[in-house]
């Protein structure tokens, strides 16, 4: 018991060193296959033939996989170029943007999920939860192939120890 204590006023003592600092997070449950097919549903869809983009807007569900994510406003830009064949290249999330695999889950005003590369960047008031464990920050950008994330700005996070 007291050695729980010590590590938890050590912890506590090294957070605020910590949150001036890049924050490298294992996202185990966050590591995903990008090639799966990508399934959008929205209350509208608006399609510009000019640029080769739709937007869907209104309760945007966005599933690949057991990965989904939420956003009042998607933006679907498709490859484009000799070679395209119609498939997406990004999806561009705003207005409120959640991203739900497995245990873990992360909120944002906005999110860009670049499939080629299975990289996702999601910005403004982020907050990451890992099972009973939070992280908070402005910017995270998540490696779906890799399962590793790294969370910038001011990161502060809440550690469950598991000590009474």
């Amino acid at each position: 018991m007291r050695s729980a204590r010590i590590a938890a006023c050590l912890l506590a003592l090294g957070l605020p060193i910590a949150a001036h600092a890049q924050a490298q997070v294992a996202f185990g449950g966050l590591k995903h296959d990008s090639t799966l097919p990508v399934e959008i549903s929205a209350d509208q869809l608006q399609v510009d033939q000019s640029d080769g983009s739709a937007t869907f807007s209104g309760n945007v569900q966005i599933g690949q996989g057991d990965m989904r994510l939420s956003a009042g406003k998607v933006r679907v830009e498709y490859a484009t170029g000799d070679d395209a064949t119609g498939e997406i290249s990004r999806l561009l999330a705003s207005d409120g943007v959640t991203l739900v695999n497995g245990a873990e889950a992360a909120e944002a005003r906005e999110a860009v999920y670049t499939i080629s590369s299975g990289v996702i960047v999601m910005t403004g008031g982020v907050i990451l939860t890992q099972g009973q464990n939070a992280l908070s920050s402005e910017k995270l950008t998540v490696n779906l192939q890799s399962g590793t994330g790294t969370m910038d700005g001011r990161v502060k996070s809440i550690i469950q120890t598991g000590a009474d």
